[in-house]
């Protein structure tokens, strides 16, 4: 496994728990997408603004995305040419959910986050609270 991509996964994991807004926005590629599914088979996509969006409204109501990210087993590590894969495995109170992210390289080091795809169990509430913010109800 490449050791530099799970260093630099780990930072984005701990700038997540720290909703440290300003690291996400440099870490989040500008075209970043995020696309999760579950095992009813429903997607949704969810973009880097959305994301800044999403975790600066925590951070101004003084929320966390978690406690720890102790529970996240890297899995696997792909490097092809400039970009590089993480599988990545983690517990949400008590559920599996699986995760692939693609990096990009330049001048040598990981960079920005270009793509996450995650499997979880349901995501039928992250869907309506997508949409409500689509709408502005949110």
């Amino acid at each position: 496994m490449d050791q530099s991509l799970i260093t630099r996964m780990r930072e984005y994991l701990d700038a997540g728990l720290a909703v440290d807004v300003e690291t996400l926005d440099e870490l989040y590629d500008p075209s970043f997408e995020n696309i999760r599914t579950d095992e009813a088979g429903q997607v949704v996509t969810i973009t880097k603004e959305q994301f800044i969006l999403h975790f600066r409204a925590m951070r101004d109501q003084g929320k966390q995305v978690g406690d720890s990210v102790d529970d996240v087993r890297f899995l696997a590590t792909v490097v092809r040419g400039d970009q590089g894969t993480v599988i990545m495995r983690r517990e949400q109170q008590g559920v599996p959910v699986r995760y692939c992210f693609v990096r990009q390289r330049a001048g040598g080091r990981w960079t920005t986050l270009l793509h996450e795809v995650s499997f979880e169990r349901d995501i039928t509430p992250l869907m309506a609270a997508v949409e409500a913010a689509r709408a502005g109800t949110a």
